[in-house]
């Protein structure tokens, strides 16, 4: 048995001017464990929702634009919660990166056990923005 056809073809149908603009996406993304291990040894901002973990790139290192890492353990939660966690972190970034993010950083978002599933979003934007600007007054 196949199912029914719809009739797509409709008089109405056309271009709604509409596109999808994205603004903005998000920098590479860290991927090898030495940047992530590299990135602990810096500079720290806990915050309530999440830790932000933030290096200047050293001068051998390619140093044109930033990158971003997202990390939440076992502690955080089961598969799902760490997942929905660190989207939401990644939204975080997104959000935030782009005008308070300096070429030549990488930056480690690390998901706090509870509080990061369930944190307001824009308070988790103000945190980032907070404990960019932090980091980036103690390297100058």
């Amino acid at each position: 048995m196949t199912p029914p056809m719809a009739n797509v073809a409709r008089q109405d149908a056309g271009p709604t001017g509409a596109t999808a603009v994205f603004a903005y996406t998000l920098p590479e993304t860290l991927k090898k464990r030495v940047d992530f291990l590299r990135a602990a040894k810096a500079a720290r901002r806990p915050t309530p929702a999440f830790l932000l973990q933030a290096r200047r790139r050293a001068s051998e290192e390619p140093t044109d634009g930033m990158r971003v890492g997202f990390t939440c353990s076992k502690k955080v939660g089961n598969a799902v919660t760490r997942n929905c966690a660190k989207r939401r972190l990644r939204e975080v970034a997104r959000a935030v990166l782009p005008e308070h993010g300096r070429a030549g950083w990488d930056y480690v978002l690390v998901g706090r056990p509870e509080t990061t599933v369930k944190h307001d979003f824009a308070a988790m934007c103000n945190d980032l923005r907070r404990a960019l600007r932090q980091v980036h007054e103690r390297a100058t």
